[in-house]
């Protein structure tokens, strides 16, 4: 088996593919940078034992991170759980996508990998919309180039930053309400953040495909609350929450190992 890692800010996705290239297994930890690697190394353990893995099924292993506080952590991680070094995604690593991007270094690996599935399994020109911590809209055009995007606050983020800037908001939870007029404070914040970030994705969407000439670009959607906008309005064409962990599969594979 191979194991994939995705480090993002919020959350650690991991996710176990069989020698068929089929995802069997997936699981989230929280990121924690204050976390030791041997605190890391039990979490990672206990989760196996609950799902019924054994450690030595896996001969391989690729990471993801947006933490450079725990790139070191997780090599030496896996090293110490399965005995192998993971491939680190980043600058020389192949993914089977030409970056065009005024400076390639900036460029987050979590948005690389979950165009580099988005590609493999739906094809090009797409928009891919993913819904973590940030909002990001990636683009790749038919020549199979990422070309660029937009970043934004996601919708837990937008939630918090209401409660912790303002002294009367309160801290509500994310769902959707049955009008966008809402007549109390809660279902007002929840009005303001999910139909606002609806009216956001449409206008970047049409945006993007209007400045790119991509009108036929699919649209798709991953991440944990890409499903919470459908709701409210067909936006995506495709909505697939483990775009993540299938990229990095890919990227193992494309890597020859």
């Amino acid at each position: 088996m191979i194991i994939a890692v995705d480090i993002g800010n919020t959350n650690i996705k991991i996710g176990l593919f069989g020698d068929n290239g089929k995802l069997t297994n997936s699981f989230k930890m929280s990121t924690d940078v204050k976390r030791t690697s041997d605190e890391y190394v039990a979490l990672l353990l206990q989760l196996l034992s609950h799902n019924k893995i054994d450690e030595h099924s896996v001969t391989g292993a690729i990471v993801s991170s947006v933490i450079p506080q725990l790139d070191y952590t997780f090599t030496n991680v896996i090293q110490y759980v399965f005995g192998v070094k993971p491939l680190i995604v980043g600058v020389g690593v192949k993914t089977g996508i030409a970056i065009r991007y005024e400076n390639p270094r900036e460029l987050g690996s979590d948005r690389i990998i979950t165009c580099v599935a988005a590609e493999k399994q739906y094809g090009a020109p797409f928009v891919l919309v993913d819904f973590g911590t940030a909002t990001t809209f990636n683009v790749v055009n038919d020549k199979k180039e990422f070309i660029g995007g937009a970043i934004t606050l996601g919708l837990k983020s937008t939630m918090e930053s209401l409660a912790r800037c303002t002294a009367k908001l309160p801290s509500v939870e994310l769902e959707t309400p049955s009008k966008a007029c809402a007549n109390s404070t809660r279902k007002a914040i929840q009005s303001g953040v999910v139909y606002g970030a609806v009216g956001q994705v449409k206008y970047l969407i049409e945006r993007i495909k209007a400045e790119t000439g991509l009108s036929c670009a699919k649209v798709i959607a991953t991440g944990g609350l890409s499903t919470l906008l459908t709701e409210v309005e067909p936006l995506f064409d495709h909505i697939d929450r483990e775009l993540s962990l299938k990229g990095l599969y890919e990227i193992y594979c494309l890597n020859g190992l």
